[in-house]
């Protein structure tokens, strides 16, 4: 039974050990593990004196040895590698008196493969005073202990791709969410838009019942938390105003079964910080059944939304002035010319001036005029009308919903803040702001191409006046 065993065996004595723990314990040890880890030369003594007296067939298979003579003479290889905290753990078991003891340890074949063996060591029956006869089987379990390390070493690997993560991730449990909607569905709603506007505190409830299991560094890092702990405490103040809304779209396109979401949101750092983000919401396909484990992505374009309103600024809008440029304008007044409201004013206005300016003093100075014409109009007209550089020396100011009288007045708002302009920087330039301004109004029926034209002419009478003021004959 011994040599046809299907494990390894080992009879061993163990008698030797046995004198050397008596003699120790004559010396007044009683820690054996603090002895042997002040000298661990001492564990080498023990192991040493340990003599192998049989093993069978598999034995000598499991580590590649012809017979006992060539196992027992590579025994220092079999034996390789740190064993001293390993066998250190095993005497202790043998200090303590115990006779069986199991241990799970590493030993190597002869030509250096890695064995890791399930240890069992027994003293056998009538050997109890002696330790003459001690039976020690070894379970080879190389296969399930790789098996271990590789899946430790996978869990490893996806914790790492997890932390260090460019992207905000957040591993989330959507179970409570699935169970409050399949319990609506369950009571017979079949809108779940309208049952949302009806109940708009189930998008409270619902985002209440969300139970977030982890996020990973980038996480921290963009929400401005020292902790994981940290967030999850105040996730209140990161989920909220607009948050609510985008939610209850979420909600909606998980009651239609869209498991896979992609959406723009806002959430805010908790410093109070606006963060523009593109999320994607993703319940994994092995969870399907109850949204129990769901990663939620999160990609910080607060940069890229303020670039993309800068681009859609500077498409509508004249850099030197910051008024609307001539595209606005010329949109807006289509847009007008088809839907009103009726009437429509329009102030074409002229800066006078500025084609001297710029051939005495360049044109640094002329655009210095043109910012503060740009000041001038932006403080003059109010929403819902707004005023835009359409040319050089050119401004135009569309009134919608607005008769000859209300042009009348903000063409006077407009000079009053010409001539507190011009307060203002007497002393700092030697220019003063003048402008020429022509209005005209269309009522319903007529055209605003028409409109425009009358308050040209007026505009450029305006003009004349200025310069036959002035003395000085208007270059045609």
């Amino acid at each position: 039974m011994f040599d046809l065993a299907p494990v390894s065996l080992w009879l061993e004595d163990f008698s030797a050990v046995r004198q050397i723990f008596e003699r120790w314990r004559a010396e007044g040890v009683v820690d054996l593990i603090a002895h042997l880890q002040a000298d661990p030369s001492r564990v080498g003594e023990c192991m040493s004196s340990i003599r192998v007296l049989k093993v069978n067939q598999t034995t000598l298979d499991l580590f590649g040895a012809a017979d006992h003579a060539e196992l027992v003479a590579g025994l220092d290889r079999v034996f390789s590698g740190d064993m001293t905290e390993l066998m250190t753990h095993e005497l202790d078991q043998l200090w303590q008196g115990r006779l069986l003891y199991e241990n799970t340890t590493v030993n190597y074949t002869l030509d250096g493969r890695r064995l890791d063996v399930q240890l069992r060591v027994r003293i056998l029956p009538g050997h109890e005073a002696t330790w003459e006869r001690v039976l020690v089987s070894l379970d080879d379990i190389t296969a399930r202990m790789t098996a271990v390390r590789e899946r430790e070493r996978s869990v490893h690997y996806a914790r790492d791709l997890f932390d260090h993560s460019p992207v905000s991730l957040w591993v989330e449990d959507f179970s409570a969410v699935k169970r409050l909607l399949d319990d609506i569905r369950a009571r017979g709603i079949s809108d779940f838009s309208t049952f949302l506007k009806v109940h708009p505190e189930f998008v409270a409830r619902c985002m209440q019942e969300i139970r977030v299991i982890d996020v990973n560094r980038e996480t921290l890092r963009m929400f401005g938390a020292e902790s994981k702990k940290m967030l999850l405490e105040n996730i209140p103040r990161v989920f909220r105003d607009e948050m609510q809304d985008s939610f209850a779209e979420q909600l909606q396109d998980l009651w239609a079964g869209k498991t896979l979401q992609h959406r723009e949101v806002i959430n805010y750092s908790l410093s109070g910080q606006l963060i523009n983000i593109h999320m994607q919401f993703a319940v994994l396909d092995d969870h399907l059944a109850d949204w129990d484990l769901v990663l939620v992505s999160l990609m910080d374009i607060t940069a890229r939304k303020k670039a993309e309103a800068y681009l859609e600024y500077l498409g509508k809008h004249d850099v030197l002035t910051q008024l609307r440029n001539r595209t606005f304008y010329s949109e807006e007044l289509n847009r007008l010319a088809r839907k009103g409201p009726w009437p429509v004013s329009v102030l074409s206005i002229d800066l006078n001036g500025l084609k001297q300016v710029n051939d005495e003093e360049g044109h640094a100075a002329g655009d210095a005029l043109l910012r503060r014409v740009g000041e001038v109009l932006g403080k003059a007209v109010e929403a819902p009308a707004w005023p835009a550089r359409i040319g050089g020396d050119e401004f135009a100011v569309l009134l919608p919903a607005t008769d000859e009288r209300g042009a009348e007045t903000t063409r006077e708002r407009i000079m009053s803040m010409v001539e507190l302009n011009n307060q203002f920087y007497a002393g700092r330039s030697g220019h003063a702001l003048s402008l020429a301004i022509g209005i005209a109004t269309c009522e319903f029926g007529d055209t605003l191409e028409a409109a425009l034209l009358r308050a040209d002419k007026a505009m450029y009478a305006d003009k004349q006046v200025y310069y036959d003021d002035n003395g000085v004959e208007r270059r045609r």
